[in-house]
């Protein structure tokens, strides 16, 4: 909730719906497997790569419902809140944080467009994807992950709109 809510009286957090399916997010990124198992490198870069895969899938299967379209911009703005505190907890200046957001904003949306069109086209153009939006540890095969991140939508595929939204999703 914004200052300005607060001081003029709005007590409600819009983003309150999405808050759990923003917290599982963070959970399956974090999950072990990923870079244990896929090779995703466990570092910023890495992490950051995988919050956006498993964002990416989340946001691509919630707009497939009307019903989650707004809760997916509320999901989207908890993304950007969560990525300005960790800007700024890095030491990231005021003046600046808004052009990093921008950036990791921008990033999101390219990745989006990447995933929304691989995922559809099949295994191979998802890890051609995957090699191209997360950071790998040398030697990684970008196919584990496309092989995960395609089961976990697969799974998530089959799921209704209310228990997304309530954050009943699994890996």
């Amino acid at each position: 909730m914004s200052l300005l809510a607060r001081l003029f009286g709005q007590t409600q957090d819009d983003r309150a719906v999405a808050r759990p399916l923003w917290h599982k997010v963070v959970e399956i990124a974090r999950e072990k497997e990923w870079y244990r198992d896929c090779g995703i490198a466990d570092n910023v870069a890495g992490r950051f790569d995988a919050i956006t895969l498993v964002l990416s899938v989340v946001l691509l299967r919630m707009e497939r419902d009307k019903e989650l379209i707004e809760p997916s911009v509320r999901l989207t703005e908890l993304f950007v809140e969560d990525m300005d505190g960790q800007l700024r907890e890095s030491g990231v200046g005021d003046l600046m944080v808004g052009k990093h957001v921008g950036k990791l904003m921008s990033t999101l949306g390219g990745r989006l467009g990447a995933y929304r069109e691989a995922l559809a086209a099949g295994e191979q153009p998802l890890a051609q994807a995957v090699s191209r939006n997360v950071t790998l540890v040398e030697g990684a095969d970008p196919l584990l992950v496309a092989q995960r991140i395609r089961a976990f939508a697969a799974g998530l595929a089959l799921v209704p709109a209310h228990r997304v939204l309530s954050a009943e999703i699994g890996k």
